[in-house]
């Protein structure tokens, strides 16, 4: 694709403009996961499903997360956790407890959560109890018990090093583990305060690092499978944010 054509792409849902690497979708990010959340994942049926992607939405907010962050990384879970299972009932699951997964920063004081410096002991131990907060908020709603399992252990690490209970290997649900991947590669390519995001190659470089340390070998030959795809999905992401960062930019 010429530079004159990249200038020219736009979403065909609202008109924002597209990279290059989406040009064969021709959906910008938020129309893209707009999709795949009203497609497989979410139940119609489920009375409070728009309920809880605003609060997942209200939640990233709060953190000051960039864009769509708690839909992203549902959405990119899904993409693994299809190579694993193709029961609906359980990529919905899946899908629920990935866009909840930190839901439980909502009981986290903000001189804590949104601290711009490094937390003291005290204060990581309050900010360690969010898996565990989460949990219980998601298992108080009807058929949740496996997306519960997910906000609960989506901080353990595959070597049992991580937290709240130290689990190790399979004693980490599936869809945890394939999680933690997914979760690592949006915060490596995003922006912080205190650095700019990296790219795709260096994300992958970091997961191969930590396959059958924090990662799950099985999860990590699951991101492999699915490059292409991953790859597509956070180009469209950085173009985004750059969108975003223009127009905020050309604002002030």
């Amino acid at each position: 694709m010429s530079a004159t054509d990249n200038a020219a792409a736009r979403c065909t849902c609202c008109g924002a403009p597209l990279a290059a690497a989406d040009s064969e979708w021709r959906l910008c990010e938020r129309c893209y996961l707009e999709r795949l959340a009203g497609a497989a994942p979410p139940h119609e049926a489920d009375l409070y499903a728009g309920f809880v992607e605003a609060l997942a939405g209200t939640l990233d907010l709060r953190e000051h997360e960039t864009g769509l962050h708690s839909r992203r990384v549902a959405c990119h879970t899904q993409v693994l956790a299809r190579r694993c299972n193709d029961d609906p009932a359980w990529l919905r699951q899946v899908y629920w407890g990935a866009l909840l997964h930190d839901i439980g920063k909502i009981g986290v004081p903000d001189r804590i959560l949104l601290k711009q410096g490094p937390l003291d002991a005290a204060e990581w131990a309050i900010m360690g109890r969010h898996p565990e907060l989460g949990e219980r908020i998601v298992r108080r709603l009807p058929g949740m018990d496996t997306a519960a399992d997910v906000v609960l252990c989506h901080e353990e690490r595959y070597d049992g090093r991580g937290y709240p209970r130290g689990l190790r290997a399979d004693a980490i649900p599936l869809g945890a583990r394939l999680f933690a991947v997914i979760d690592a590669l949006d915060a490596i390519t995003s922006d912080r305060p205190y650095r700019k995001g990296m790219d795709f190659a260096a994300a992958k470089a970091e997961i191969l690092r930590s396959s059958g340390s924090q990662f799950d070998p099985a999860a990590v030959a699951a991101f492999l499978a699915e490059e292409e795809t991953l790859r597509r999905m956070v180009a469209s992401k950085c173009t985004q944010l750059q969108e975003a960062a223009e127009s905020d930019s050309g604002a002030t």
